[in-house]
């Protein structure tokens, strides 16, 4: 039991408020007319601290990645967090609240919803893991079975480059759901399995000439790293980064090595960023043929601070420079020794690593692809029964039809099929989504939320080489343009402000940025 010493006015209605408890836990309260809620206060997700981001209606958004909680009982209701928030029961002492923080008061969804049904999920990646996960969290009382190519049960792949490579973080803390996590939700999970035929209208996947039939089949299967046409790409030690396995070859190939990573992405920076922190690499350098790194994301600015920020820890850049081969190694013949530029320039290069990403993994489902993914609609449905999701997808959101190929994405899209199953009307549709993501480079997180055809149609507040900006992205130079996106080093909660006026329709134009105009006071006074 925790005591809350509290003015019941320190919480405007329709707001919240954190506690800090000396036992480092977090207690958010809420308020809604003269209903006050309590609740876990730190994110499920990575442990943020709730009241330190914003409270738009019933939402309660993380300030650090978005995850979003119903602020009435703590539904989940974005990722990336894959758990609702728990919610104590909240005695009124007068002057003072008590918090019964021993037992949560949620109601539990009972599992016994389409018992007598099957769910046949292909990936084991984030979308086919939220999708069961989700299911079994909201009542899902069928039999549940997932076949995946990995060889490694449901992870965090986003960390392999941001945490795992760095050091920071064992491979048994990737787990997703936990170690036993299959096991503890009654799930079928078969592991280095292909599947190698799918039929979406009979819900029937092949794997060799083994039939598997469901009443739901969901397809998930990914996507693998693009390989460029460059002589010398198979040598040994060149390296994509994609799975577990390929993350532990990277670490093991890297040590006292000269390292060139092709590519100047998040996926190529964050991994120039997590090996230089693991300090056991002889040198480091990124190419990228444009002069600039991830262009496509952010403006000029954001990206001189970000090579400014991996230059002072060492790291070179060849930018504006195209790779014409990876040579031999002198010693071996089989193995990589240097990358040769289109400039004339070479570079020692005992491990390449190519950051040239990715293509979606549909050669199963070829008799309904079009050029750039699945087609689905909203809830994800390719067929009566059968859904396809994650960065196969192109599907409808707030934003128009997209694939998107991030994390968050397919944690979104999980969701939305387990509610699409259970026909649960508390979970939105796509429709009342948008994308977001984050990049970790040196323990400094930038965010980007919404999508943007181009970062040159900008607006900038703020310093950039402090790491302390918001960046406004347009599709054209108008001054009654709706911004499409933003990206953030350190104003997060400005950021969650946008995100949730773009989710309403409500993006501010760049007139109304450069005007006098409170993103925070805009987002809360359109959702009450």
């Amino acid at each position: 039991m925790s005591q809350i010493r509290i003015q019941k006015d320190d919480i405007p209605d329709g707001g919240m408020k954190s506690y800090k408890q000396d036992d480092d836990s977090i207690i958010l309260i809420t308020r809604d007319d003269s209903t006050y809620r309590a609740f876990d206060g730190k994110c499920p997700h990575a442990g943020a601290n709730l009241g330190d981001g914003l409270r738009c209606g019933h939402r309660i958004v993380c300030p650090w990645h978005h995850a979003t909680f119903d602020s009435r009982d703590g539904t989940l209701l974005e990722p990336v967090a894959t758990e609702g928030l728990a919610q104590y029961t909240l005695q009124d002492d007068g002057d003072t609240w008590s918090v019964d923080t021993d037992t949560a008061c949620n109601q539990a969804d009972d599992a016994t919803q389409l018992d007598d049904t099957h769910t046949l999920i292909i990936g084991g990646g984030g979308a086919g893991f939220m999708t069961a996960h989700q299911l079994r969290q909201t009542g899902y009382g069928g039999r549940i079975t997932i076949v995946s190519k990995d060889k490694d049960a449901p992870y965090n792949r986003p960390l392999l480059s941001k945490a795992f490579l760095a050091g920071k973080m064992d491979e048994d803390k990737l787990a997703l759901g936990g170690k036993n996590w299959a096991a503890d939700n009654d799930i079928d999970l078969r592991l280095d399995t292909t599947v190698t035929r799918i039929e979406p209208t009979e819900r029937t996947v092949y794997i060799d000439e083994e039939a598997l039939s469901a009443d739901y089949l969901v397809v998930a299967t990914g996507a693998q790293p693009t390989v460029p046409n460059i002589e010398g790409a198979d040598l040994d030690g060149v390296h994509t980064l994609r799975s577990m396995d390929d993350a532990k070859a990277i670490k093991a190939d890297s040590k006292d090595k000269h390292v060139v990573i092709i590519g100047t992405g998040f996926i190529g920076m964050e991994v120039a960023s997590a090996l230089t922190q693991a300090e056991e690499c002889a040198s480091i350098t990124v190419v990228g043929m444009k002069p600039r790194v991830m262009s496509n994301i952010v403006s000029e600015a954001v990206s001189d601070a970000l090579i400014a920020l991996h230059t002072e820890k060492g790291v070179q850049f060849v930018l504006g420079d195209s790779v014409d081969a990876i040579a031999p190694s002198d010693d071996d013949s089989k193995r990589a020794g240097s990358v040769r530029l289109g400039s004339g320039k070479t570079l020692t290069a005992d491990t390449v690593i190519l950051g040239t990403g990715v293509a979606p993994c549909t050669d199963v489902l070829a008799a309904v692809n079009d050029a750039d993914g699945v087609q689905v609609n909203s809830r994800l449905e390719l067929r009566d029964g059968t859904y396809a999701l994650g960065d196969i997808a192109k599907a409808q959101n707030q934003l128009g039809r997209q694939r998107v190929e991030h994390w968050r994405v397919a944690l979104q899209h999980g969701q939305v099929v387990a509610a699409s199953i259970l026909n649960d009307s508390r979970i939105p549709t796509l429709d009342e989504r948008i994308p977001f993501f984050w990049t970790m480079q040196y323990g400094k997180s930038l965010r980007y939320s919404g999508h943007a055809a181009t970062p040159d149609n900008n607006l900038l507040v703020g310093n950039p080489q402090a790491l302390d900006y918001i960046e406004y992205y347009f599709d054209d130079d108008g001054e009654d343009t709706r911004a499409s996106a933003a990206s953030t080093l350190g104003r997060d909660k400005a950021l969650v402000a946008f995100s949730e006026l773009l989710r309403q329709g409500h993006a501010p134009t760049r007139a109304q940025l450069q005007a006098d105009f409170d993103i925070i006071d805009q987002a809360h006074a359109l959702s009450r």
